[in-house]
């Protein structure tokens, strides 16, 4: 386990792990675009924990400029912003103040073995190499989907009896030293036509108003009048000071 940048070699087989993405979301328009090219353009960000020559786990984050007019450090936008902004600030050679996490994902066969603390964890430490003092994350909910009707707001607020979240992803965060700091209300946005809707997830998407899909962590709002559907994800900004 560790950085890509060190076994470059890997690059290419980063993306092979069975992973438990609900389907829809290949279809975020700008994770389409730029995802598929993190660990080529920004490997140094990037670990990756392999099982012989299997690449088991990848982590993925990109560095950024949050101190530009009209940015923040954690946008509303989350997800979406953070990544367009970091391969913005690539193209234009400019210096970065902050990292984002972007995704941590264990291969299925893998799941359930710890593996999610120790690649947050060399996450961290890679981060931090590169001279940053925060590693920020728009954590998605992993139970969230569960609770598709409850506003992400009162979500985030749901403890256990020690006082952890309740949610399991965003406890492997606290866990770790995360803290969290707000909700991104529009991290990431998936449109399309009422047919492509039908074919990502198998549902009629034949009446107007909200529609529970299976994985989203709020409803898809259907509208059958102009053919389209909308899922605006909201994520939680975290913290983790390095």
């Amino acid at each position: 386990m560790g950085p890509l940048a060190a076994r470059p070699a890997l690059a290419a087989r980063a993306y092979e792990i069975a992973d438990t993405w609900p389907p829809f979301t290949e279809h975020d328009l700008v994770g389409s675009a730029l995802l598929g090219r993190v660990v080529h353009e920004f490997p140094e960000y990037c670990v990756v924990a392999t099982d012989g020559d299997r690449v088991v786990a990848r982590g993925l984050s990109v560095p950024y400029d949050a101190e530009l007019d009209g940015r923040e450090e954690t946008p509303d936008q989350g997800w979406d912003r953070v990544l367009g902004w970091a391969f913005r600030d690539r193209a234009a050679d400019r210096p970065t103040t902050v990292a984002s996490a972007l995704e941590i994902t264990i291969d299925q066969d893998y799941l359930g073995r710890g593996l999610s603390y120790r690649m947050l964890d060399a996450m961290r430490r890679t981060v931090a190499a590169h001279g940053h003092r925060s590693l920020l994350a728009p954590v998605r909910p992993n139970a969230k989907h569960r609770h598709p009707r409850v506003p992400m707001t009162e979500y985030v607020r749901r403890t256990r009896e020690d006082g952890l979240p309740a949610d399991p992803w965003l406890r492997v965060h606290v866990k770790a030293g995360g803290t969290i700091e707000k909700v991104a209300p529009a991290s990431m946005t998936f449109s399309g036509s009422l047919e492509q809707w039908r074919s990502w997830t198998g549902l009629p998407f034949d009446r107007t108003g909200d529609v529970e899909v299976p994985g989203a962590l709020v409803p898809v709002r259907c509208d059958t009048e102009h053919d389209h559907a909308v899922y605006v994800e909201p994520n939680v900004w975290v913290r983790h000071a390095l």
